[in-house]
């Protein structure tokens, strides 16, 4: 992937469009970096060996296959593509996540708009990439690690539930283990673990790294906080946004493998986004739950995420898909999402009124409301790691 330098994104970029006035408006918007075309032929074997960003004009969206991208972006998880639309509907934006298109914008599309959208697809190519090289990651080997179980929790759009299943599901395993379980809030900027389970720590996560030189088994211990009701073992965010510029991938590394050596789980709440630390997290774990909220937006980013984790060769039997909020009536059906994503839904967890209650309270709605059918859902997607009653298989089924 030579076209990525270490300081900033600069993948090819090609305008796709039929039409040559349009073609040229659009490669003036985008500026010289912009190679205008009038089809997709030849692209692929003049950047065989590169990350490529593809803009694909009206005319694409009109035919079929969108004039060749969609079998383009089959085989190619490093080309990033945007398609612009003269009739933005509902269907023809499904359409187009499905085979694998990053962003759809409407027609005319503004400058600043569309350059955002370049910039922002570009750079998660070159995030992914490289992510990738710094950790020496991939490789399409996936050694299982000796100890605790890795489990994070991951998503790409906030607001969809990553910390309360995290939350939730640490608790189960936690009141099912024998062993410590533990639950590392690695959403370093605004992490809300401790809030939401009434937690006043004395220490966080930065407390480890600043003592990384002597940092050991006994010593994480001492800075674990204890949610009593559970017995859930903690490390909770910084408590300023500010600390977590202090924290990088190989801390993470070292930290998650001393809470392997002792803990049977090791549940991790992350941000909404790829950075070198949660890529870290992703390689080290041995599940991934991806959590989508029920909403085009948020299908759209997870489409995005997926393609990312392919990108990086993600072992993806280790990706979990949990749709949050599935029995919500907003049009859209699982079925479809499915279709979307290309991946079937592990768990489904219903929309529920006393998710909010108990995160007011400060309380985990399987301690707060145990019969309620949130709860039971969550003790379904636990019964895959640790059962609650012998006889059922372990893992995933």
């Amino acid at each position: 992937m030579s076209n990525f330098t270490a300081a900033e994104p600069n993948a090819p970029l090609v305008v796709v469009e039929a039409d040559p006035s349009v073609r040229s408006r659009l490669a003036m918007q985008l500026g010289e970096r912009a190679i205008p075309l009038a089809d997709l032929n030849g692209v692929e074997e003049r950047y065989l060996d590169s990350p490529l960003l593809v803009v694909l004009g009206p005319s694409c969206s009109r035919s079929p296959g969108m004039s060749g991208a969609e079998a383009l972006l089959a085989h190619r998880p490093d080309v990033g593509a945007i398609l612009i639309a003269d009739d933005l509907s509902t269907d023809l934006f499904q359409r187009a996540i499905r085979i694998g298109v990053r962003d759809v914008l409407g027609a005319p599309v503004d400058t600043g708009q569309l350059n955002e959208a370049v910039r922002r697809v570009d750079q998660t190519l070159y995030s992914a990439l490289s992510g990738a090289r710094s950790m020496g990651m991939p490789m399409g080997e996936d050694e299982p690690a000796e100890g605790g179980r890795v489990i994070t929790v991951f998503s790409t759009k906030g607001g969809a539930g990553k910390s309360v299943l995290a939350t939730n599901l640490g608790v189960i395993l936690s009141q099912r283990s024998d062993k410590p379980v533990a639950l590392v809030d690695a959403d370093l900027q605004f992490g809300d673990i401790a809030v939401m389970l009434k937690l006043a720590p004395q220490h966080t996560i930065v407390d480890a790294v600043s003592s990384f030189e002597r940092l050991d088994v006994g010593f994480l211990e001492s800075l674990l906080a204890t949610h009593q009701p559970s017995g859930l073992k903690v490390l909770p965010a910084p408590l300023e946004p500010a600390f977590a510029d202090q924290i990088g991938a190989d801390q993470m590394h070292h930290i998650i493998g001393l809470l392997r050596s002792f803990c049977s789980y090791v549940v991790v709440d992350t941000p909404a986004y790829f950075n070198e630390v949660v890529l870290g997290l992703i390689e080290d774990s041995d599940d991934v739950l991806l959590v989508a909220g029920m909403d085009i937006p948020n299908i759209k980013n997870v489409k995005i995420g997926l393609q990312t984790l392919r990108l990086l060769n993600t072992p993806m039997q280790k990706i979990h898909l949990i749709l949050n909020r599935a029995n919500s009536k907003v049009k859209l059906e699982v079925s479809e999402v499915e279709r979307t994503l290309q991946v079937k839904a592990d768990a489904l967890i219903p929309s529920d009124i006393v998710v909010p209650q108990s995160v007011n309270k400060g309380t985990p709605v399987v301690l707060d409301a145990p019969r309620s059918a949130i709860a039971k859902s969550l003790e379904q997607l636990a019964d895959r790691f640790a059962p609650a009653t012998a006889g059922k298989k372990k893992g995933w089924r």
